[in-house]
């Protein structure tokens, strides 16, 4: 495996143990990293079936995560459908089954954040399969 394959497959490594970690700092990390990872790596680069899997964890936990976890699960959302094309149907299917995640309940005015109506714009704008030349961290 050349140096740049051991460094992806580094890269998930450690993004899969931070969202299963629990901690409230890293699960978003975790899940921020494979959106970097996806937004700038070919498709082919991926398992399908783990991204589907990762899919289906959002789904599923969502609502239930903490606030900055809610983040970048409804960005990991919009990514995969805007810049992972195999699963794109799916990942938009997804975003409209989980509907808009309610942010900052803590707050007099809450926000709304909503990966399904972020994906039309984009596809609208014809940036499905959108990849960075360049990312900044």
């Amino acid at each position: 495996m050349t140096e740049a394959g051991y460094d992806r497959w580094m890269d998930a490594e450690v993004a899969d143990k931070w969202i299963a970690s629990g901690e409230e700092q890293r699960m978003p990390a975790g899940w921020s990293c494979y959106c970097w990872l996806l937004g700038s790596r070919p498709d082919d680069e991926f398992a399908e079936s783990k991204i589907a899997g990762m899919l289906e964890n959002v789904e599923h936990t969502i609502h239930a995560s903490p606030e900055r976890t809610q983040y970048a699960m409804n960005n990991f959302l919009y990514t995969v459908a805007v810049s992972y094309l195999p699963l794109h149907d799916q990942a938009c299917e997804t975003a409209r089954n989980v509907g808009p995640v309610e942010v900052n309940k803590d707050k007099a005015k809450s926000k709304f954040l909503n990966a399904s109506e972020n994906i039309q714009k984009a596809a609208g704008k014809g940036q499905v399969g959108f990849k960075r030349r360049h990312v900044r961290c």
